[in-house]
């Protein structure tokens, strides 16, 4: 009996072969990762929003992986204790970390950095993104960004912001604000968001860039006015507040991220099954309405994309910091 075997072109036979052994190799990292319990290692203490957001993915990563994936809480250092730890470590996918943008800022902020905030890590994906408040004391002469700009542009004496410290969101805000109009408002950094904000509703300084759910009971108790938000879009939370860049600073944009990352040289097929599966837990509807009370958003990518967005972020911050003269040492 004579058997015809069907003549197939050289690339598409070699095409072939790729995709099948590309997709038998993906079911063999689906069958054996993770055969341990993975580590989370996230850049915040316990209750903060890095914590928070940490414990809300492993929760979904445990589910769907049958492996515990634990949170290590590696507060301190400005980030920079829990980066090195995750970028000396492996690239098994046995070490995970939770970050946000102070991750970026570093890499300008700091003058020694143990590592390099961009080639020692993998980008797995974004997760969430979130705008902030520009705030001032109710007895501020402003309704609205141009009153606020002509204001901060003629204010007769020190004219000065404040901010959970240096590098926060706040700080950064405050800056480009100064960079984009030429305002010369001196940076106050507190410990926390919360001490800045006591002291703003008690009219010790002229403004603040600060958290929506921070803001909230002042806001609610007219103790602080609000002025705009810093996303480009409005805020669903806060539809009537306006954006800096519908009100005149265009492209005025701070949005504060959280984004998962690891060691570099991630094998590539578990980078892969760790995105897919990081937002599937980001989307699901629980994850989404438990964040958005901060004005937060679920904000993924692959890792491709997450990788550009941090570069332009290093780029976006070294322009800021270096204008404003910020450094630690």
């Amino acid at each position: 009996m004579t058997f015809l075997i069907p003549h197939w072109p050289k690339n598409a036979m070699m095409t072939g072969l790729v995709l099948f052994f590309g997709l038998f190799l993906l079911q063999m990292v689906k069958a054996t990762y993770p055969e341990r319990p993975i580590r989370l290692i996230s850049i915040g203490a316990p209750g903060g929003t890095p914590d928070i957001l940490s414990r809300k993915i492993s929760a979904g990563l445990s589910a769907i992986y049958s492996q515990p994936v634990i949170v290590d809480n590696r507060p301190g250092g400005s980030g920079v204790l829990s980066a090195d730890l995750v970028a000396k470590a492996p690239p098994d996918g046995y070490t995970l970390y939770m970050t946000y943008h102070q991750h970026t800022v570093n890499a300008t902020l700091i003058t020694k950095l143990p590592y390099r905030a961009i080639d020692d890590f993998t980008p797995i994906t974004q997760v969430t993104a979130a705008p902030l408040i520009l705030a001032v004391h109710p007895s501020a002469p402003v309704k609205n960004l141009q009153e606020f700009l002509t204001w901060t542009k003629s204010f007769k004496g020190p004219l000065s912001y404040g901010s959970a410290g240096i590098g926060s969101g706040g700080h950064l805000s405050g800056e480009l604000y100064n960079l984009m109009t030429g305002v010369k408002a001196e940076h106050i950094p507190y410990k926390s968001s919360s001490a800045a904000l006591i002291d703003l509703a008690a009219n010790q300084y002229q403004f603040n860039f600060t958290g929506v759910q921070t803001a909230a009971p002042y806001l609610r108790s007219a103790r602080l006015k609000p002025i705009a938000i810093t996303s480009i879009t409005r805020s669903k939370s806060l539809p009537d507040l306006p954006t800096l860049d519908e009100s005149g600073l265009a492209g005025f944009e701070f949005m504060g991220w959280y984004g998962m990352l690891a060691p570099a040289k991630l094998n590539t097929l578990i980078l892969n099954r760790l995105n897919k599966d990081i937002i599937v837990v980001a989307n699901d509807s629980k994850f989404k309405e438990s964040i958005s009370l901060d004005g937060s958003k679920v904000m993924t990518n692959t890792p491709q994309v997450f990788g550009q967005f941090l570069m332009k972020d290093v780029q976006k911050w070294a322009k800021v910091l270096k204008q404003s003269g910020a450094k630690v040492e």
